[in-house]
């Protein structure tokens, strides 16, 4: 019996590289179907050169997707990053599995996707609605925060040696992007094609406190952590240059933070990949490692 060909979406993104990089630990390259937008893009072509078949798949053109599904037993679909558009490029690629007739959908959802008070747990939740009423057997990802999330906020803390939050003594659950790749991986090959969902977090949990205390002790400066309404984290990181519409993102994950909407304690995403997730202060220190300016 051949391998089920297993579709990524999204296969050149951050997320899409790890899954592919995790597949091939296990499975042979000519199970593993990449959905691109650019066949002949570095990463692309890398894939390529991996045994990795390409095909071209653009969540904002349905034609593509018809094609690119052909043949497909199990697809990824990895949420799309053009916040406001995510709903109707998700239903393209729905649509568009349903009519090919693949066997299972996964989704990289949010965590608590049903009742974050998160914004950005608005088009997750359209998108599992869509999911379910296609009718499709699927695995929803509820993905909690990535640890590099975190890390992009750390240069501006170092520079002002203090790090900015709105999250009060919320406490984050977080992991690193390797882990929900696993996990994804994991979700495509169990060969189990029955509809399920797994509220994926880290194994340990940090405040903003105890990120700037790791970051402190890390560089050896002294760096506090110093709490402010979300309405002025907004406008210091309009002011520093972040997007309108990011800035609000910030400001709105931090206060969802504070009300524990991304701390989770039950460890299913550890059981799903078979080891540790991998801890905050790790992600930390490898980012700061790649930065000369911050080792002391």
């Amino acid at each position: 019996m051949s391998a089920p060909k297993l579709f990524i979406t999204g296969a050149t993104g951050q997320l899409g590289r790890l899954v592919i990089d995790t597949l091939l630990d296990t499975v042979p390259p000519g199970s593993v179907v990449a959905g691109v937008r650019d066949p002949e893009g570095e990463v692309a072509r890398s894939l390529r050169e991996r045994g990795v078949e390409l095909r071209l798949a653009d969540y904002t053109r349905p034609d593509t997707l018809a094609a690119a599904f052909s043949g497909i037993d199990r697809l990824l679909l990895i949420s799309g990053n053009e916040i406001g558009q995510r709903v109707v490029q998700h239903g393209h690629v729905i649509d568009a599995a349903k009519a090919r007739g693949v066997k299972l959908l996964a989704y990289t959802s949010i965590l608590r996707a049903d009742t974050s008070p998160l914004a950005l747990a608005e088009e997750h939740r359209a998108t599992e609605a869509l999911i379910r009423a296609s009718g499709l057997p699927h695995v929803l990802l509820r993905n909690g925060w990535y640890n590099e999330v975190f890390t992009w906020r750390l240069p501006e803390a170092l520079r002002q040696q203090v790090l900015f939050g709105a999250a009060g003594e919320g406490r984050i659950s977080s992991a690193g992007r390797a882990d929900y790749a696993a996990a994804a991986a994991a979700a495509l090959v169990s060969g189990t094609e029955t509809s399920r969902i797994h509220e994926l977090a880290g194994d340990t949990a940090f405040s903003l406190a105890e990120l700037a205390a790791i970051l402190s002790r890390l560089t050896g400066e002294s760096i506090p952590y110093r709490d402010i309404a979300p309405d002025a984290l907004c406008d210091a990181a309009r002011a520093g240059g972040l997007p309108q519409t990011f800035a609000e993102i910030l400001a709105d994950t931090d206060a969802g933070i504070a009300r524990g909407a991304l701390f989770d304690d039950g460890g299913a995403l550890g059981r799903l990949i078979g080891r540790a997730t991998t801890p905050i202060q790790d992600t930390v220190a490898g980012f700061l490692a790649a930065i000369p300016s911050a080792a002391h």
